[in-house]
């Protein structure tokens, strides 16, 4: 039988809002927000909104918004307002909310002006092989998610893993998002969270992006959002340490990842869903 149970060294992360931990068994921690900063406006709207309902359901959230997507099929996508700008909208966003922050980085010479402002970094999947990016985001000391590559076994993020912790970096949450099966189609192996967890580390399940139809629409990566929920239930019910996912007031006017994102209006009824499912790991 696959117990879930607490790993032999949980990350830790201490933050005025807070203490979030990973891998204690304890609660399962959500991050949530918009798939890029639009403007502070629509950020702000969607964050105090999650802040409600995590607050209401006891449920540590931390807020999830990249500054720039450089990984667009199109170059006509909408990127963001640039990373100088971005950044400095993110910092003043997350100091009104009063939350903390995670944010990708996508070239070294992003770091430290990411690292100043985020919380958690994020290495996106495309880029989970990039060593340098690797190791100099885990010189900074902050806790790094590091998504699994779609093109990745579970396994392989053992040396994944690894480099980060000869930089001196073990605070490392290892990130479910689907892998490519066929052209514009990924699947979730649920298998792959008991093996990737196996490695010592937490694990966390982005169930928005892993409803990506890469490529689907020719000029941009299409999506089934109506998955987001059975995604997120059959992690739970495997065992996740969190839950990765994407949400807007209004996916329809999403500027970026409009098909995969969660209604805002959808998040309280699918956190009551989760923290059901989430109680069985207590029993």
């Amino acid at each position: 039988m696959t117990e879930f149970k607490p790993l032999a060294k949980s990350v830790e992360l201490a933050h005025p809002s807070g203490k979030f931990t990973w891998g204690n068994c304890d609660k399962f921690v959500l991050f949530a927000g918009p798939d890029i900063i639009e403007d502070d406006g629509m950020v702000i709207e969607t964050g105090k909104e999650i802040q409600r309902v995590t607050r209401a359901l006891g449920v540590p959230w931390i807020l999830k918004c990249s500054f720039d997507k450089a990984n667009r099929q199109s170059a006509s996508s909408f990127r963001g307002p640039g990373m100088t700008k971005a950044l400095a909208s993110l910092n003043k966003i997350k100091s009104q909310l009063g939350c903390a922050l995670l944010t990708d980085v996508h070239e070294t010479i992003q770091v430290p002006a990411v690292a100043e402002v985020a919380d958690v970094i994020q290495i996106p999947a495309f880029l989970s092989r990039q060593t340098d990016l690797l190791v100099d985001a885990a010189k900074t000391g902050k806790v790094l998610h590091i998504k699994k590559g779609q093109f990745l076994a579970p396994w392989d993020m053992k040396a994944i893993a690894k480099k980060a912790v000869a930089a001196g970096n073990d605070k490392l949450l290892l990130c479910e998002r689907g892998t490519s099966f066929g052209y514009n189609r990924l699947v979730n192996d649920m298998t792959g969270l008991v093996e990737m967890r196996r490695l010592g580390f937490p694990v966390i399940m982005d169930c928005t992006h892993s409803t990506q139809l890469p490529g689907a629409t020719g000029e941009s990566s299409g999506g089934r959002s109506d998955m987001v929920w059975p995604l997120a239930r059959a992690a739970l019910a495997v065992g996740v340490d969190g839950i990765f996912l994407e949400t807007h007031p209004d996916p329809s006017k999403a500027l970026c990842d409009g098909p995969t994102s969660l209604p805002l209006g959808q998040l309280e009824g699918m956190l009551k869903n989760l923290l059901a499912i989430w109680k069985t790991h207590q029993t």
